[in-house]
Formats: structure tokens, sequence, C-alpha cells
């Protein structure tokens, strides 16, 4: 078992660094992937040694994934490409088709020769002195040196633009991986598509249809929970009502989550559909909702508020139903069943926020041998902060991606992003639950779109309110030491 676990961590690894690194380093992928390898190669080796028991010393984990980690990056800064034209920032402008409207097929050069003097005037030297234009297939790219603050520099050429070509452009502003920022002009196709009659969004129909299907779904997945018969089903089909406080209590959580993006994204002008409910016959129930944006982000201030404004209405909806699910269920022994997705048999030294909500709910009952057979609602709750934590992961176009890429700029959310997928996967090897995520992160693409103001850095505020949701990430998936767990008695 340690040896295709040891496989297939050493495969995944090799596939992150290969696709995420390989490009803007030259450093060998070889030998980042053995760096990375080596704490999960010395714990394999603790584990053939010694067994399963005693578990590794903690100096034996944290020690080696530090200074693997802080050897990885001085092997990537010490090979790191550093070109002129950083294709990856054009290959990201180029790829947005999804969600911008400006990906159709264009001239190769979207403004004719006759138009770069007028171009050129639409950057004052005392803002933005350009040094050179560059055309591309769907982007005009000039480069230069900014001379005033990044928001001041955007707002001004943005004004430049719309006054001498009209709504003809989208403007992003965005740092190049030399550090340097330059400016973006993207044909905006939308705007040749606008007519008289508004262009309609969201379809409602669908979305309430969707809501009753997975109300449906949730329901009967909830009536299993409450242990109802298949048998009794068929026959008396109000045993399903046994299932409402599981499908409301989950459904409540997703559609409260995907309304903080929705009403954030309202606020700052974007246009967004409203939340869709994905029904699943089986398993939870549902694969969750989603919102879809219409239109670009404005600047790294709306990225982050419409990003965390998600998990934030989540997590307070997610607690109360947490507590009150925690109080109404049953304690019983601990088992070799007793694991982080057994409902039946929750640990709840699984997470270290569901240990402290689970003393501060049971209170003396709860003892280091106790194990909780969740109520309905605890289990809505519980998943509340799985979908929590899942959504706060900082990859690529997940949540907690947008988030530190609006704190840190897209050169260094690449970086951690590509850092949390090896963390996580190394933490499977602890908490074996965490492999489904972990493989579902391996296929989430570190890069993440673009706001037009990409440059333009979030205020202190917004950066400590982004830190507390990453450490609400890290109570949620790390399980309780054991000198916490002492000190609480369970």
């Amino acid at each position: 078992m340690t040896f295709w676990f040891l496989l297939l961590l050493g495969l995944a690894t090799y596939l992150i660094v290969q696709r995420s690194v390989a490009q803007i380093t030259r450093t060998p992928v070889w030998l980042l992937w053995l760096v990375l390898m080596t704490p999960a190669l010395i714990l394999s080796g603790w584990t053939i040694i010694y067994g399963a028991q005693p578990p590794p010393p903690s100096a034996l984990v944290i020690w080696p994934s530090i200074i693997c980690l802080l050897l990885y990056w001085l092997l990537f800064q010490w090979g790191r490409r550093t070109p002129r034209d950083p294709q990856t920032q054009v290959q990201a402008l180029e790829s947005q088709s999804a969600i911008h409207p400006t990906a159709e097929p264009v001239p190769v050069r979207p403004i004719e020769p006759t138009e770069e003097t007028q171009l050129r005037n639409c950057f004052p030297w005392s803002v933005y002195y350009i040094h050179n234009i560059e055309y591309r297939p769907q982007a005009v790219i000039c480069r230069g040196q900014i001379r005033t603050t990044p928001t001041q520099a955007y707002q001004q050429i943005k004004a430049n633009i719309e006054a001498q070509f009209g709504d003809r452009f989208l403007l992003i502003f965005q740092e190049g991986f030399n550090g340097k920022p330059f400016f973006v002009l993207v044909p905006n196709t939308q705007a040749a598509k606008n007519t008289s009659k508004p262009e309609q969004i969201t379809r409602p129909r669908l979305a309430l249809f969707l809501v009753l299907a997975t109300l449906a779904t949730t329901t009967l997945v909830g009536a299993n929970l409450a242990g109802a018969d298949p048998q009794q089903l068929a026959s008396d089909p109000s045993v399903l009502l046994q299932g409402l406080p599981y499908a409301l209590g989950l459904m409540t959580i997703l559609g409260i989550h995907e309304l903080g993006h929705y009403l954030t994204a309202r606020y700052y002008k974007i246009r967004a559909t409203l939340p869709y409910f994905i029904p699943l016959p089986f398993f939870l129930g549902t694969f969750g909702a989603f919102i879809q944006m219409r239109s670009p982000i404005p600047n790294r201030k709306a990225l982050f508020d419409v990003s965390i404004a998600g998990p934030l209405a989540g997590f307070v909806v997610t607690l109360p139903l947490l507590i009150w699910g925690l109080v109404n269920s049953e304690l019983v022994p601990m088992t070799d069943q007793t694991g982080l997705l057994n409902p039946e048999a929750l640990n709840p030294k699984s997470s270290i926020l569901l240990a402290l909500l689970s003393k501060l709910a049971l209170g003396s009952a709860l003892t280091p041998t106790s194990a909780i057979n969740l109520h309905p609602i605890a289990i809505a709750g519980f998943l509340g902060l799985i979908v929590t934590a899942l959504n706060l992961m900082p990859v690529g176009q997940l949540d907690g991606g947008h988030i530190v890429h609006a704190m840190f700029g897209q050169k260094t959310a690449i970086i951690i992003g590509q850092i949390s997928r090896l963390l996580l996967l190394l933490l499977s090897l602890v908490q074996q639950g965490f492999l489904v995520w972990a493989i579902i992160l391996l296929f989430i693409p570190l890069i993440d779109e673009p706001a037009l103001n990409d440059v333009t850095e979030l205020d202190n505020k917004r950066d400590i309110l982004g830190l507390m949701a990453m450490a609400l990430l890290i109570i949620i998936v790390l399980p309780l030491p054991e000198a916490i767990a002492n000190l609480l008695q369970i």
C-alpha cells in the first residue's frame, strides 16, 4: 500500500512540476521533483522500518518539509527565466474565451497602421512612458515605464483610450514576470454585439428547475442518512420528510455561498447569473452550485471582494447549523472505522475547528474515546466546512486562488498554488481522506484570469482579511495537535 501510494504521489508531483514551472525556470524538472519528494521518501522510509505505529516524530515531518520547500524556492529562483516577452502572460490573455467575450477571431493587427500615432498619444510620458508596441492576434501589447501610481496610470490611460477609440477595446493592466507592468488592448467584441434589446444572462426557469431538482435529490439522500428504509420509502413517501433537515441545511449553505458571490459582483457592476444548483441522485445529493460572470473584473479589489464573499457568507451560515447539529448528535465509541469521512463515527480530532466546535457543543460528554454519530443537520454543517475549505484552497480559479492572486499578484499566486497542491498531497499521507481533494486540485490550472487593472495592490484591511481566510482554511484541514487535545480532554 505504501509503495503504490508513494508511486501515485511521485507521478502526481512530477506532473505538477512539469506543467507548472518547466517553462519559467532552467532548473531541471527532475531536481525540483526530487527536492519536493524528499519529505515523502523520509516518511515512507520510517513506515517501512518501524511500521505505521509508532507515528513519526513531529520534527521528522516539519523540518524536512520546511528545508525542502526553501531549497525548492532557491533552485526555482536560481534557474528562473526572465524573458523580455513573458509568453505565459500572452497565452493567458489569449485563452480567456470562457469568461471574457473577447476571444473571437479578429484581425492579426487590431488597429490600422495609421492609428498607431493615436495610440501612442494615449500614453503621456509623465504617466506611462511607452517604449514599444507589439501586436498579437488578439491583443496589442504596450510596454514602457510607469511614472505614477498604478491606479492613476490605469485611470488616465483608460480615459485616453476611450476618448480616442470609444469602446473598441478592453484595457488590461498586468505585471510581467520581470516585475514591470504593461498594458494590453483586447478587442471588445461584446460591444459590437450590443443591440437595443439587452442580453438576458440568467435563465430563471432553468435556475428554478435546478433548485427543485436538487431539493429532491438532497431530500432523498437526507432520508437515507436519517435511517429511512428504501422499502419503506416506496410504500410511504412521507418518510422523505426525514430528509428535509439535511436538504434544507446543505442547500442553504451552498445557496448563501453563491449569493455572496452574486451580490458582491452586482455591487461592482459585474454581469453575473443567478446561482445554478447541480443535482446528483446519489452521494451527497448535489455537486454544489455556481454562478457565471459575463463581464471582466475591474481590479484586484473587486476580485478579492467577490471571491472572499462566498466562503465567508457560507461559513457564517455553516457555524450555527453545525453547532446545533452537534448538540443534537450522538456520541459513540471510537472504533477502527472512525475517521474524517464517516458521519456515523466521525473523529472530531480530524480537524482543529471541528474539535473546538464539538467540545463547545458537547462539553464534558466528549472524551478521548468518543466519536460522533452526526445528526443530519450536523452532516450538512460539516459538509459546509468542507465546501469552505475546498473553495479557500489557494489554487488557480478556486476562490482561494482568486484571493491570493488579489493579495500577491498573479506571479506569486502561481507559486503559492503549486506549493499548496504539493502540501495537500503530503497531508494526504496523514489524512488519506484528502487524497481525492489533492487529485482534484491537479486538474485545476494554476493561471488565474487577470482583472482589468491587475497591478494596483490591495489595502491593509483586505490583506489582513485574506490572511484570516487562509488561517480558517488551515484550522479546518489540519488535524488537532495532541497537545491541544490533551488540554481539551478529548
